[in-house]
């Protein structure tokens, strides 16, 4: 029983990938002197559209990492994805000082981010992204901001479930709503 569970925990493990954000050390001044701890900023995705986010403190690094990984992996969400490449659409995002601004690119572009988005792009497996942080450079406001954005992501399926409609009468309205703004 215990070996199946070992087992089952490290396939789980196989399958997301887990990316280091930001690590920082603080400094706890006591009678002996300074006494450090870590904090650790983690993004985990499985590059098919689930991503996560998670903070871990420690007295070491590996600790800190590893309590950021899995707190990463219970707060997963899911992030509809256009061609399993780009966003469906532009959206921006908020936390704090942080905001963010998500578009949707043509194939071949990359992910042109700052390193926090990168990381979260990278994650959950998007190809084609261009994205912008306007406010704060402070790599934990950055991840929340663009997981606020990720959030408003919506697909066309869900729109037309939403509605009530065919997700073609959706899509062939976005079609004709971008050759009329030409």
């Amino acid at each position: 029983m215990a070996r199946e569970r070992e087992r089952r925990d490290r396939d789980q493990d196989n399958e997301f990938v887990d990316k280091l954000v930001h690590i920082n050390r603080v400094a706890k001044v006591v009678k002996g002197g300074r006494r450090f701890g870590f904090a650790a900023l983690v993004v985990v995705g499985d590059q098919k559209g689930r991503v996560g986010f998670g903070h871990g403190k420690a007295r070491e690094v590996p600790e800190a990492i590893r309590k950021a990984t899995e707190s990463a992996k219970r707060e997963m969400i899911r992030v509809p994805l256009r061609e399993g490449r780009t966003l469906h659409h532009d959206v921006a995002g908020r936390h704090g000082a942080g905001r963010v601004v998500l578009r949707s690119a043509p194939a071949g572009t990359g992910i042109i981010a700052g390193g926090p988005m990168r990381a979260v792009f990278e994650s959950v497996g998007m190809q084609d992204v261009v994205a912008k942080s306007i406010g704060t450079s402070n790599p934990y406001n950055m991840v929340r901001a663009t997981f606020d954005a990720l959030k408003h992501e919506t697909s066309p399926r869900s729109v037309a479930a939403r509605r009530g409609k065919k997700v073609s009468d959706i899509i062939s309205r976005r079609k004709d709503g971008e050759i009329s703004a030409d």
